[in-house]
Order: structure tokens, then C-alpha cells, then sequence
């Protein structure tokens, strides 16, 4: 996989996006998700060589993402976990999806390479819940009957910043496990039983590479960038998948478009037997009403770029593009909510 840092200005690499051009470049702004900050940094490269706009996005997590939107300090912001339309009406904005993709567990085991530990998501759950503190657990050697497990404590990672990343986690570990549900929950902040916190994505991953025994949870694209070591895991079927292209894309047929209310879509725990249990769509959150509508233009033709231009380049990444009928439903909700003070509407 392509080297993400490569194509970020060395200042502010892993944090954010900046492709300088001269004083008077157009430049759009965004702060949010670290989920989807890989392909956003490859449309980035490619649209501002195309176009000579230039968008400075800071990778901060959707929790702040989210702060920022509301308070109107970038012309978008961006976040793993949607808003409900209730959420998106007392603050004023509207969101869309931009991509799929999955969140993976990854471990650092001696010995342990990548699809050699089969993992399902009562264990899973009981992991982050401290409750299962050892790799050679009965529980995990159960579902690893042939590997070697060592007697080895295990270290949980998790987010310390508010995330989409760890509201889908957690949403599915709500969906498979009682105890979790209740005694923890699903949101971008929760109060974890145990483990170490990094922040972003990439804070994750890092701890993950450091400390021995550890086990995290990051989105794919960082998994793959940093060799990590992933799990299987047990999807609804029943059935051990592996992480990739081709799971995420069973598991994003199941989202319905049309029918959800402002976008508001979750496919965690979807059924399927390639499905991956813990795929997650990332959305962009903007003002319904731009008091700068030139900037809102500008964000608009930059994802649609994304839509019409960056398939490829999503799917190099492992993130799933979204379907020719989601995106004509996206533009039909450009037109019809995203509009000046003068209540004209600013859709390219």
C-alpha cells in the first residue's frame, strides 16, 4: 500500500492535509474523522493537481469534528458516527456519506502473524471488558485450537479522543454482547473498563506496535500501512472473514440509502457470509445554510471529484466507493438543503 505520509506536507504529518499552492489559492477546510483521513489525503493530492484548490483538513476525531461544524470554524466537518435527523436539525446542518470501510482488531503476539487468531464477538467484548486478561485464556485458545497461544497478559488500546471509529467498535460489541450494551455502550466517548488510550487512528496503531501483547482496533487502511497484525473475525453467519475489499463490500450492499432518514445508516453486524462485522460508512457534516456559499461549492465539487474520479483510488485503500444511486441521492440532497442566506441554493 501506498505510503500515506508521502503526500502530506512533513509539519503536520498524520494530523492533517495541506497542499500549498500561491497566496491565492482557493483553499476549503475540514477537521474530523481519522477513519477515512487516508483516502481524503489521496483526493486531496489529486484534486489539487486537477484543479489548483488546495484543502486543508485537520484529522482530529469526529468528536471535534463535529465542535467544529457547530460552531462553524471549517466549511465541513466529518464523522464515523452519523448524526440522527434530530441531532442534524437542532444544529442546523445536513450530512451525506463518502466512503465505506471496516474497523479491525489488531494484536501483537510473538509469532502471531496476520489471520492466525480466530476471534468472535462475545470474546471479543469480554476482551475490552477486562474480563478475558490473558491470550491463552480457555475462551480464545476454544477458537484457536491448532495455534500456540502464549501466557501472555493482554493490553487493550483503545481512543482517548472522542471517535466514530470507537462508536462503531462499540456499537458492535453492543450488538453481541449484553453485558457491553449495558455496562459500557456505544458513543464517539465512552468509559472504558480498562486498556491505554492513543489518539486518532494512528495513536492506536502506534501503541499497538510498541507494546507486546497489546490488542487495538483501527481502521483497515492504517492496519495495512503499518503491517499490523489482524484477526479474523466471526460475522453473523457465523463464519470467520478477513478484512479487506471484498468483506466490507458485502456488508455495505445492506445499507439503504433511500430509506434512511438524513443518511442515517449503521452496518455493524450485518448478515452475509463474506460480510465483515464491524464495517462502517464515514459522513460529512455541513451548515445548511453557507454564509459563505463560495467555500460550500467548493466542498461540493471536492466530493463529487471523490464520487466521480476516486473510485480507484478508494478501492486501492480498501474502502468501499458508494453506489452510482446513493450518489444521485446525495446530489438531490445537495440541491434540496444546502442553500445561501439568500436562500438560494449552492449546488454545483
Amino acid at each position: 500500500m501506498r505510503n500515506i505520509v508521502r503526500v502530506l506536507s512533513g509539519a503536520i504529518a498524520m494530523t492533517g492535509i495541506v497542499f500549498a499552492m500561491n497566496a491565492n489559492a482557493v483553499e476549503i477546510t475540514g477537521a474530523g474523522a481519522t477513519f477515512p483521513y487516508p483516502i481524503y489525503a489521496k483526493w486531496a493530492e489529486a484534486y489539487n493537481a486537477k484543479s489548483g484548490v488546495k484543502l486543508n483538513y485537520q484529522s482530529i476525531g469526529s468528536g471535534g469534528g463535529i465542535k467544529q461544524i457547530e460552531s462553524k470554524t471549517v466549511d465541513f466537518g466529518a464523522s464515523d458516527k452519523p448524526l440522527t435527523p434530530e441531532e442534524l436539525d437542532k444544529n442546523g446542518l445536513m450530512q451525506f456519506p463518502a466512503v465505506v470501510g471496516g474497523i479491525v482488531p489488531v494484536i501483537n503476539i510473538d509469532g502471531i502473524t496476520s489471520g492466525k487468531i480466530r476471534l468472535n464477538g462475545e470474546v471479543l467484548a469480554n476482551i475490552f471488558l477486562k474480563k478475558i486478561t490473558k491470550w491463552d485464556d480457555p475462551a480464545i485458545k476454544a477458537l484457536n485450537p491448532t495455534v500456540s497461544l502464549p501466557s501472555t497478559n493482554i493490553t487493550v488500546v483503545h481512543r482517548s479522543d472522542g471517535s466514530g471509529t470507537t462508536f462503531n467498535f462499540a456499537n458492535y460489541l453492543s450488538k453481541v454482547s449484553e453485558e457491553w450494551k449495558t455496562k459500557v455502550g456505544a458513543d464517539t466517548s465512552i468509559s472504558w473498563p480498562a486498556g491505554v488510550g492513543g489518539k486518532g487512528n494512528e495513536g492506536v496503531a502506534s501503541y499497538v506496535q510498541r507494546i507486546k501483547g497489546s490488542i487495538g482496533y483501527v481502521e483497515f487502511a492504517y492496519a495495512k500501512q503499518n503491517g499490523m497484525t489482524y484477526v479474523l473475525l466471526q460475522n453473523k453467519e457465523g463464519e470467520f472473514v478477513k478484512p479487506g475489499l471484498a468483506s466490507f463490500q458485502a456488508a455495505a450492499k445492506y445499507a439503504d440509502w433511500a430509506k434512511a432518514p438524513g443518511f442515517y445508516e449503521i452496518i455493524t453486524n450485518e448478515p452475509g457470509k463474506e460480510s465483515w462485522p464491524i464495517s462502517a460508512a464515514t459522513f460529512i457534516l455541513m451548515q445548511k445554510v453557507q454564509d459563505n456559499p463560495a467555500s460550500g461549492k467548493e466542498v461540493l465539487k471536492f466530493f463529487n471529484f471523490g464520487y466521480t474520479e476516486g473510485d480507484k483510488m478508494a478501492q486501492n485503500l480498501d474502502y468501499v466507493p458508494l453506489p452510482d444511486s446513493a450518489v444521485k441521492q446525495i446530489h438531490d440532497h445537495w440541491s434540496a438543503n444546502l442553500k445561501g442566506k439568500d436562500g438560494s441554493a449552492i449546488a454545483p
